[in-house]
C-alpha cells in the first residue's frame, strides 16, 4: 500500500512535469482513495480501461491520454461525463502523463521505440529542445526502404504505412510517437533518411516525397502502448504495489 500523494510526486519529479508546455494537465486529473493498494495503466481513459479498473480492483488508473484537453468544451456532459461518473463513483484516481512520458529517456515512449528498432547514438530530432519530445537515432546497418518496412512492422507489431521518398537507403531515422506526423519537418531538417511517427494525413504524403524523408506510420495507439507500462512497472518497484495493464487494440 503506498500514498497517492507520494506516488504523485515520485512521478512528477521523475517525468520533470512542470517542465512541459502541454495540451492536458499532467499528473493527478481525478482524486480517488488516498491509498493505493494497485494501479492499473492503459493508453487511454476509456470507458473500458475504466470498466477494467473496476473488475480488477485497482484504486489507481495511469494512462497517456487522459483528461480536460485544451479547447474542450467545460460542461462534463455526455461520454466524458459518464467515464468522469464512474471514477468518482467507485473511488478510482485518474492520473495521467503525457509529453513527459514521451519524452522520458527511460520510460518514455520514444525511449521504448528506440530499444525496439535497436537504433544507436540517439540525439535530439529539435536541438533547440531541452527535453526532446522526438529523436534521432541510427541503425547498426544500412537497410532498403522496403526492408526498414518489413523490420518496423514485425518489431512494433504493426503493418506500418510506407510513403516512399527518392533515398535508396535508410540508416538515419528520425522518430515521435503518436500524432506527430508534421514533425517530418524537423527530420528532414536534419537530413534523416526515414521518419517513424503514429498516425498520418493526407498532406504527409506528399511531404515525404518532396521533403525525400522516408515516412513510416506505426500507429498511435501502437506506438504509445509502451511508456505507460513502464512507468508503472517503476512506481510498482519503488513502491511495492500490485500493477497490471490494459490492452483494447486500438487499430488508430
Amino acid at each position: 500500500m503506498a500514498k497517492l500523494q507520494d506516488i504523485i510526486q515520485w512521478c512528477d519529479q521523475t517525468l520533470a512535469a512542470a517542465e512541459f508546455k502541454d495540451y492536458a494537465p499532467n499528473g493527478l486529473q481525478i482524486e480517488g482513495k488516498a491509498e493505493v493498494n494497485k494501479i492499473l495503466c492503459a493508453v487511454t481513459a476509456s470507458q473500458g480501461a475504466i470498466e477494467a479498473a473496476i473488475d480488477q480492483g485497482a484504486d489507481l488508473l495511469l494512462v497517456h491520454h487522459g483528461y480536460f484537453w485544451k479547447g474542450e468544451p467545460y460542461p462534463i456532459t455526455g461520454m466524458r461525463g459518464q467515464r468522469i461518473k464512474t471514477l468518482i463513483k467507485n473511488d478510482i484516481s485518474l492520473v495521467g502523463y503525457h509529453l513527459p512520458l514521451d519524452s522520458h529517456p527511460t520510460f518514455g515512449n520514444n525511449a521504448a521505440i528506440a530499444d525496439l528498432l535497436e537504433l544507436e547514438h540517439l540525439e535530439p530530432l529539435d536541438p533547440n529542445e531541452r527535453r526532446p519530445i522526438g529523436n534521432i537515432g541510427y541503425l547498426k546497418q544500412p537497410m532498403s526502404p522496403e526492408a526498414f518496412k518489413a523490420y518496423v512492422s514485425e518489431r512494433l507489431d504493426y503493418d506500418a504505412i510506407h510513403l516512399p521518398a527518392d533515398k535508396t537507403e535508410i540508416q538515419k531515422v528520425g522518430f515521435c510517437t503518436g500524432g506527430a506526423q508534421d514533425f517530418i519537418h524537423k527530420a528532414a531538417a536534419q537530413n534523416c533518411d526515414a521518419y517513424i511517427s503514429g498516425e498520418v494525413s493526407e498532406r504527409t504524403f506528399y511531404e515525404a516525397q518532396e521533403l525525400n524523408v522516408h515516412y513510416f506510420a506505426c500507429g498511435h495507439h501502437a506506438t504509445e502502448k509502451y511508456g505507460v507500462q513502464r512507468l508503472t512497472k517503476a512506481i510498482s518497484q519503488q513502491f511495492n504495489i500490485e500493477y497490471s495493464y490494459f490492452e483494447l487494440n486500438n487499430p488508430i
